[in-house]
């Protein structure tokens, strides 16, 4: 197998398995009507997702399981069963409680896909692994975006084909992984178990810049993620527009992210990770404060708008995974990753149940504000980061 072809291959499995992530988010309005949810009920069903990755990331990372089961097994692994309990959903048709719980064990089941993603990729990439991981996170952000489409292709009111296709997805994804996917040569050997491990690597000052710069840009993503295509919803309704044009404005806000992570990968390599990462917070934490004044408009320039959002709001996330992997031990990737996504994640949980308590209290229009502060506090880290020796670990010295 080529580089290349180990590229894409991992990027089209991540792909597949993370379609399972926002299944239920992309069809609130109809389970919201079918079963009754309240605007707290809404919100868990992206939260218990959000809480399922936690504990499952954590419990991974402090027993080094990233970096101790081979990789492709623990990802075909995760996706199954991540795929597994999406279709369980629709086929036990329990209500709200029984979703939650399906939700929250695909969060944990993800724990063991996305960031044993990116170290498969950390071991095919070195000069270019800004690039490598921007792909991936592309792959996981198109992966993210799929169930908006799967909404439009499936009908807008209808819920349970999308999370029955998400499902699927998920499980071809993991018998691609199982079959094909193989470590590069970057790759390094098995290190013994260490549980002190997650709790030292704060003690490294550079890394905990790179994570306080990775939870500034995570205060900000699930939460636009999970509510700009509602917010999409309710402002083409307002302006008399069919909602199966704001479900393709979501699927494009989510889906532009794909590009922003090529790009910021390349320019990354180029130009340095903390100019890169600055630039896209600064971008997209403007567009947090802009966004509520377009709502209820001309739904071309809200979408145009978002389009923007979607590029920037995603474009620096791989370049913090990528500025980690190569500032922590190598042998230790795989605990880095999973513990700096599980704590991010963490932190969603905040926002994503902050954003509707807003929009009920101070409308759509400013709902979004708060999010910024989220990229202020990133790009400080950043810049921090940049004047720091060990920097020039990163990019091959270009910081």
């Amino acid at each position: 197998m080529t580089k290349r072809q180990a590229l894409y291959l991992i990027s089209l499995t991540e792909l597949l398995a993370m379609s399972v992530w926002f299944s239920a988010s992309a069809v609130v309005p109809a389970l919201a009507a079918a079963w009754k949810l309240t605007g707290a009920g809404q919100a868990w069903l992206t939260m218990s997702v959000q809480l399922g990755f936690v504990v499952g990331a954590l419990a991974s990372a402090l027993l080094n399981l990233a970096d101790r089961i081979p990789g492709r097994w623990l990802f075909a692994m995760s996706s199954l069963l991540a795929g597994g309990a999406t279709l369980f959903i629709p086929a036990v048709g329990g209500g709200l409680p029984a979703a939650l719980v399906l939700r929250f064990l695909t969060g944990v089941f993800l724990a063991g896909v996305y960031p044993v993603g990116m170290k498969i990729m950390a071991t095919w990439t070195r000069e270019d692994r800004g690039f490598g991981v921007g792909l991936l996170v592309g792959a996981l952000t198109l992966g993210s975006a799929a169930p908006h489409l799967l909404k439009v292709l499936g009908g807008a009111g209808a819920w349970r084909p999308v999370l029955f296709m998400s499902g699927a997805l998920a499980v071809a994804g993991s018998l691609l992984a199982g079959l094909f996917i193989r470590e590069g040569p970057q790759r390094t050997a098995a290190p013994k178990f260490d549980w002190r491990y997650a709790a030292g690597m704060w003690r490294n000052k550079e890394i905990a810049m790179a994570n306080l710069g990775y939870f500034g840009h995570m205060w900000e993503l699930y939460a636009a993620w999970t509510w700009v295509p509602v917010f999409l919803v309710a402002s083409f309704r307002g302006s008399g527009f069919d909602e199966k044009w704001a479900g393709l404005a979501g699927f494009g806000f989510i889906a532009a992210g794909s590009a922003g992570s090529l790009a910021a990968g390349r320019l990354a390599d180029r130009f340095g990770r903390t100019v890169v990462t600055s630039a896209a917070m600064a971008l997209s934490g403007s567009c947090c404060l802009l966004a509520g004044f377009f709502f209820g408009g001309n739904p071309w320039l809200l979408s145009a708008l978002c389009l923007v959002w979607g590029f920037a709001v995603v474009a620096d996330s791989a370049q913090f995974s990528a500025g980690v992997s190569e500032l922590c031990p190598a042998e230790r990737t795989g605990t880095a990753l999973t513990l700096q996504t599980s704590l991010g994640f963490l932190l969603t949980l905040v926002t994503i149940r902050l954003v509707p308590a807003l929009e009920r209290l101070v409308t759509w229009r400013w709902a979004f504000v708060p999010l910024a502060i989220g990229p202020v506090l990133g790009v400080w880290a950043m810049l921090r980061l940049r004047r720091l020796p060990a920097s020039a670990k990163m990019a091959c010295g270009r910081r």
